[in-house]
């Protein structure tokens, strides 16, 4: 379990602190001091042995086991086997949390996988930060580019609004 505490506490702090103070859930607290805090815990207390079922799962994070099963298909949790039942460890109950908050941030399956697998391999941080720095510049330019796109949109409908009212105006002094 301790391999388990310790890719969950380096995952956390990666995707936490690019959160810190920059979403309305963190109530302006904000994730890093949290994943500060998580970390030196997980580093001095051991862990309960926990093991989930997919209901189990499912439930506590208000999804079906149907995207259990997906998350599974993708490699992101890897379920022991007890007879027919899907018994999910802590590592996976961690990277499925992780996988989730990713979504919420907007990242791409691909680039989940990508960021939950690199945390597993060898201890190079320095590659492994260089490398999420370049997953997040793909990342922001992609949301700069749909915030330029929705913001021509809303133009284009103010525009439409404007020539609509006018249009209604002209009509109804003609009526």
């Amino acid at each position: 379990h301790r391999t388990d505490q310790l890719y969950f506490a380096r995952c956390a702090w990666t995707f936490w602190t690019q959160r810190a103070n920059t979403h309305p859930s963190t109530h302006g607290i904000g994730f890093a001091p949290f994943a500060l805090i998580l970390f030196a815990f997980n580093h001095s207390v051991t862990m309960k042995s926990t093991t989930w079922t997919i209901s189990e799962l499912a439930n506590e994070f208000s999804i079906t086991p149907r995207t259990l099963r997906f998350y599974e298909d993708h490699g992101i949790v890897t379920p022991t086997r007890q007879g027919r039942n899907r018994v999910y460890s802590s590592r996976d109950r961690a990277r499925l949390k992780l996988a989730l908050r990713g979504r919420r941030l907007g990242f791409q399956l691909s680039e989940i996988v990508y960021l939950l697998d690199m945390y597993a391999g060898p201890d190079d941080t320095v590659s492994q930060l260089k490398q999420y720095l370049q997953i997040l510049q793909k990342h922001k330019i992609r949301l700069e580019q749909q915030r330029a796109d929705l913001d021509l949109t809303l133009k284009e409908i103010s525009m439409q609004q404007t020539h609509c009212r006018k249009l209604l105006k002209t009509k109804e002094k003609v009526e």
